[in-house]
């Protein structure tokens, strides 16, 4: 019987998320766990004309592959990849978590030749081409997430299908704020860091690149950075979680980082120089999304958050820094996880993880979710 949730989930990837038109060609990329998923958007390309082909994905395998990898083999995956991308128009990723510690297995040194080798050819896929990124439910992340499976499910599909319609005309004002601002404060526990991001562009995200989604993104002057901020969620990078992430910053630069797992921390901050500057200031708005379930993707699009990132700046929001790192970490600013502020130019815009201006209140969650309709569950 077919999951009429992953039937509109389909529709809106391929028609909200890619727009994609007749005669175009995707790439659909995955685990075969996400086959039914998968299924669903073959049907829905092939309704608008396109062209879908499949490229099937295994964890274990690849990190089999990466563990003994060396330059003159990535350079091989390399070119075969520039060549696959010379042929698409779009790129949808599936990802389906059998083991999030998979890639803990590969050495620091490998991790970090893949990154420096295969970057450019990333940055041509997600700079030229048109993508999104989406994640199946499955049992490892429920449990990751602390949840039964079938709730999980029902919660994966549920923060996927808010109106991105709605939420993409809530966040003009906001957005037309932050152009206008210059100096940004965040003041939490353990946590008083200010920076600049004038002139900086600044990119709402309702739907177009992530599945979930709801978040407005810029970045920090690069040397503007000056403070501590601490992470009150647990921090992923690559199959290690960090907890208690508190990172210190003098003139842009990270000078100080502490967590449960410190020499490790340091050792990904230390990948190039790019990566001890910070390349994206975001915050979350997904109404749905309250708590960290332990995957980037939708932990930070908690609404009430920020998420401040280590390495590389989207060229969409650039602020000049580079690197093979792109670390977000998220600050939850609601009250139950000990509360917060932002400011701009000084003036409070929002506390305990509520906006506090007349013209954002649309976007705290009790009146982005005030009509029933707006959610597509």
């Amino acid at each position: 019987m077919r999951d009429e949730r992953l039937v509109r989930l389909a529709n809106t990837v391929v028609n909200h998320s890619l727009e994609l038109k007749k005669d175009q060609v995707v790439l659909i990329t995955g685990s075969i766990v996400a086959k039914p998923l998968m299924k669903e958007i073959i049907r829905e390309v092939y309704k608008v004309g396109g062209k879908p082909f499949i490229e099937l994905q295994d964890d274990e395998l690849n990190v089999e592959i990466a563990k003994s990898s060396t330059e003159s083999s990535i350079q091989i995956s390399k070119g075969w990849l520039e060549k696959k991308i010379e042929d698409i128009d779009a790129f949808i990723h599936i990802r389906a978590v059998d083991n999030d510690a998979e890639l803990s297995e590969v050495p620091t040194d490998n991790m970090q030749l893949n990154g420096k080798v295969m970057k450019p050819v990333y940055d041509v896929l997600t700079n030229q081409r048109n993508w999104v990124l989406l994640d199946y439910p499955t049992s490892a992340a429920a449990q990751k997430a602390k949840m039964g499976t079938e709730r999980f499910e029902d919660y994966v599909f549920e923060v996927c299908g808010i109106d991105y319609e709605l939420l993409a005309d809530r966040q003009k004002a906001l957005q037309d704020l932050m152009g206008r601002t210059g100096k940004v404060r965040i003041v939490a526990p353990n946590t008083d860091i200010t920076f600049s991001i004038k002139d900086i562009p600044i990119v709402a995200s309702h739907g177009k690149r992530n599945i979930p989604d709801g978040e407005i993104f810029t970045a920090p002057v690069k040397t503007s950075v000056n403070g501590t901020i601490t992470y009150n969620t647990p921090c992923p990078y690559k199959g290690v979680t960090f907890n208690n992430v508190s990172l210190t910053l003098k003139d842009g630069k990270i000078v100080d980082a502490s967590s449960d797992n410190t020499e490790k921390l340091n050792e990904i901050l230390d990948s190039d120089e790019g990566a001890r500057y910070i390349g994206e200031f975001a915050i979350g708005l997904n109404p749905l999304i309250n708590a960290p379930v332990g995957n980037i993707l939708f932990d930070e699009k908690i609404n009430g958050s920020i998420h401040f990132t280590p390495g590389s700046a989207y060229e969409s929001a650039d602020n000049g820094n580079r690197s093979m790192v792109h670390w977000d970490m998220v600050l939850i600013l609601r009250k139950e996880f000990g509360g917060g502020e932002l400011y701009f130019d000084d003036q409070l815009v929002q506390k305990d993880g509520l906006f506090v201006l007349d013209e954002l209140k649309p976007l705290n969650p009790e009146q982005l979710l005030q009509k029933e309709e707006n959610v597509h569950v």
